[in-house]
């Protein structure tokens, strides 16, 4: 056995020849002769001869295994010498261990650092590193690694050292090895790393040192990354801003908390293209934690990738705090000009002569965001380049008279902003050569044309309505009279069918003009506390009735709902002319939902509609699967007698009575719709907290009325219409009534003058030339405070309701109204 292969290693790694064998071969050999001594001469010469042929066949074999390389003389082994000669040579100790503790190979560089001078002093790691618990513990953990055939490594601190030293610091890995034959082992890698720790320490304390510098240095030094979190923020703006430390770096602080609004848009506002670094200088107040403003200057150094993308800042940070400069008149100046230029609502820019930004306060930043060109036509639309561009060439004339332009945002062309643009008179070279302020007008102009609509919706109400009121009157006499000829014919005969035709084609109109009145809100309502989710639950039936049964009906509730004031008969027609729209907008069936919740006040801007003030609302919501609206057609379809169907299919009056009822109700309709999605109407009806005692119907509202129409007494009529007059005066006097005719208040107010005992009743038209119906009640109050009075109209009741003293008393008949009708009101007052 060779126990060294070199002066300094250890190598028991492979086993030589062994003695034992040598002398079995000479014994084997011993045997054949003394065998061959006992043969006779022939037979043993011919066992001699094949003999000597079996070992010259051997030597000769043997011969060409030592030329070959395949047999070598023990004690002469060179097995891969130039690997061996690498690990004998590394400056790493390297030792391998079998599996029983049994150590085979160790190189000149283990023997060194464990001081060992013979292979029998040489010892296991586990005997080499004790001491320390922790050192202990360390090698356990990687004998535990090994014997779980993982590699693994730890640095320890062993004191004192192996050479004897104070303390040194040795990097130990271990990893197995697999050898041949099935046998364990393990590598061990030992390396003196003393002085790369202390060189760590070193620079751990010079980063250190350059921390506490930075930390109490005079000037404040700040880094955020482009999501607006602050990454390092040091000690002195720590201080300044009355902030932990520990909060930064952590996601604990982001430049919300300690930049205002306006300042925060004006940092993330700093663009530059790939690979450069930009440098802005930047005059904002920072916040205290307790609120309190820091006029600072920042030097805001941003660095851009290859990609464009920016990185976290370097931003230097100098406190502008009275006392903090020695030019105090100037600094103070300067942070009232910042205060100023950045706080201000109005965006300003300065603009060099090639219309690039020079600079730019926070404003201009939050309105034009971050512009991709940094000139101030990119941060426009672009069919308003040219003109801003021509206002900018003026500006640089010296021309004071340029007009302001509205233009729309580039990127945002939903957003609007008018700018107004003036020159600089003593501009030279590349310096400023105007000064652009902008005023964002997005919100402005969604009033305008809301406004727009709502006036012209209004105009068109008005007209709607005095359309109405006229031809309720026509209609009235068409009515009056048809029931005149009908009391005096009989069903048999022959003109008995034609009059009943006249009198169902003037219905018919009048339920036209009831629309009209409906999208005017000069209808008349009776409202009432409601449940909506009740009602649409009655309502359930009808509806699937009327959209069949290819199209599928959800009703869905919310919980809890709340109590609103409503008509109920036009509520439940509001649903209907919806529905009947979504029918017909699903030709093929599809879905249509009806869905209520409450919308508390705090949550009506989500909506978007800013129309709608805050407050409690129960939201209706009628959505279908059908074809939806096209944009162009959207803003039309509340608009009287539009529609898209065709001919003879629709009067273009159904969602214009929706549209008035939901008006009159006191709340909010609005409709979206998707080309091919469907379209969503969504009615927001004021939220009605009942008072702990409601108000009592109106006295005569709901009286029973008497079988016998016919009675006596005085009635004054009062009605400037002729013809309706006329059958007023015939119909009350065929019912045994005195009737005394008045075209106008002031020929009413002459007739009671002239009379020595007041009229029983009065029935008079509201809407009258010279004297009104409310002033002609108000005049007839101060002679006979009991007078009783019937008002009839075409408009509602509550046009005119609101010119008549709190609480006063009377009945209310809309035009057009039947011969029975009236006569049922006359005989109910006067009972």
């Amino acid at each position: 056995m060779s126990e060294t292969t070199a002066a300094t290693t250890l190598d028991r790694s492979e086993r030589s020849g062994h003695a034992g064998l040598l002398l079995l071969l000479a014994g084997l050999l011993v045997a054949a002769v003394l065998s061959l001594s006992l043969l006779s001469d022939e037979k043993a010469q011919i066992f001699i001869v094949a003999f000597l042929a079996i070992l010259a066949v051997a030597g000769i074999f043997c011969l060409f295994g030592l030329a070959v390389g395949v047999l070598q003389f023990a004690g002469r082994v060179a097995r891969n010498d130039l690997t061996k000669l690498m690990a004998d040579t590394a400056t790493e100790g390297l030792i391998v261990v079998e599996g029983d503790g049994r150590v085979i190979y160790a190189n000149g560089a283990f023997l060194t650092l464990s001081g060992c001078r013979t292979a029998a002093e040489v010892r296991t790691v586990e005997r080499l590193f004790t001491g320390a618990p922790e050192v202990s513990e360390a090698i356990y953990r990687l004998s535990q690694a090994v014997r779980e055939g993982r590699a693994a490594g730890e640095e320890i601190r062993l004191a004192p050292a192996l050479n004897g030293a104070e303390a040194a610091w040795y990097r130990v890995r271990v990893r197995p090895l697999a050898r041949p034959g099935g046998r364990k082992a393990a590598l061990w890698t030992i390396a003196d790393v003393t002085r790369e720790r202390e060189r760590q320490e070193n620079v751990f304390q010079e980063l250190q040192h350059a921390i506490d510098y930075l930390d109490h240095a005079p000037a404040g030094f700040l880094s955020i990354d482009p999501a607006g979190e602050i990454v390092y923020m040091n000690a002195t703006l720590a201080g300044w801003l009355d902030h932990d430390l520990a909060q930064v770096g952590s996601g604990g602080l982001s430049v919300a908390d300690v930049v205002p609004p306006n300042a925060a848009a004006l940092i993330g506002a700093v663009t530059g293209g790939p690979g450069e670094v930009r440098t802005e200088i930047i005059d904002v107040d920072l916040r205290r934690r307790g609120g309190q403003s820091l006029p600072v200057r920042l030097f805001h150094r941003v660095a851009f990738g290859a990609d464009g993308r920016p990185g976290a800042s370097r931003t230097l940070v100098l406190n502008r705090s009275p006392g903090e400069d020695v030019a105090e008149g100037q600094r103070a100046a300067e942070v009232r000009f910042a205060r100023f230029f950045n706080d201000t609502p109005v965006a300003i820019a300065a603009v060099g002569r090639r219309g690039e930004i020079l600079r730019s306060n926070a404003a201009f930043a939050r309105l034009f965001g971050a512009p991709g060109e940094r000139t101030i036509t990119g941060v426009v639309a672009e069919r308003d380049e040219d003109a801003l561009g021509n206002a900018l060439a003026a500006a640089g004339e010296g021309r004071g008279d340029i007009v302001p332009l509205d233009v729309a945002i580039r990127g945002a062309e939903d957003r609007s902003a008018r700018i107004y643009v003036s020159g600089v008179a003593d501009a030279e070279g590349d310096g400023e050569a105007a000064i652009v302020y902008a005023l964002e007008t997005t919100e402005q102009r969604a009033l305008e044309a809301q406004f727009a609509q709502a006036q012209k919706m209004q105009a068109v109400g008005q007209l709607a309505g005095g359309v109405a009121h006229d031809f309720n009157n026509v209609l009235q006499a068409i009515i009056g009279y048809s029931d005149l000829l009908l009391a005096n014919h009989r069903p048999t005969d022959p003109s008995f069918q034609d009059i009943m035709q006249i009198k169902q084609n003037a219905n018919r109109a009048a339920s036209l003009v009831r629309q009209l009145l409906a999208f005017s809100r000069r209808q008349t309502l009776r409202p009432q506390v409601i449940q909506l989710s009740d009602s649409l639950s009655d309502l359930s039936l009808l509806l699937k009735r009327l959209i069949g049964e290819r199209i599928e009906l959800e009703l869905r509730h919310g919980r809890d709902m709340w109590l609103t004031k409503a008509d109920v008969n036009q509520f439940e027609q509001v649903i209907v002319n919806l529905a009947v729209n979504a029918r017909d907008a699903m030709p093929d069936g599809g879905k249509l939902s009806i869905r209520t919740q409450n919308v508390p006040a705090q949550e009506v801007a989500a909506y978007g509609y800013k129309a709608v003030p805050e407050a409690d609302y129960v939201l209706v919501e009628v959505s279908d699967t059908g074809t939806g609206i096209p944009p162009h057609v959207l803003d039309k379809i509340f608009e009287p007698f539009f529609t898209t169907k065709d001919v003879g299919k629709g009067t273009g009056l159904g969602l214009s009575t929706v549209y008035g009822i939901v008006k009159q109700t006191g709340g909010f309709i609005f409709c979206d719709s998707t080309v091919g999605a469907g379209t969503t109407f969504r009615i927001f009806l004021p939220r009605h907290v009942p008072a702990e005692q409601e108000a009592a119907p109106k006295a005569g509202a709901a009286k029973t009325l008497a079988a016998d129409l016919t009675g006596r007494g005085t009635i004054l009529l009062v009605e400037d219409e002729e013809a309706v007059r006329a059958f007023g005066a015939r119909a009350l006097t065929s019912r045994g009534y005195t009737v005394l005719e008045a075209s106008s208040g002031t020929e009413a107010m002459a007739i009671v003058d002239g009379l020595d005992q007041p009229v029983d009743l009065v029935v008079s038209d509201v809407v009258m030339p010279e004297m009104d119906g409310p002033t002609l009640l108000r005049a007839l109050r101060e002679r006979f405070p009991s007078l009783k009075i019937i008002f009839v109209s075409g408009y509602a009741e509550d046009a005119f309701k609101k010119n008549l003293p709190e609480g006063e008393q009377f009945t209310f008949l809309p035009k057009p109204f039947s011969l029975k009708q009236l006569v049922e009101a006359v005989k109910t007052q006067l009972k």
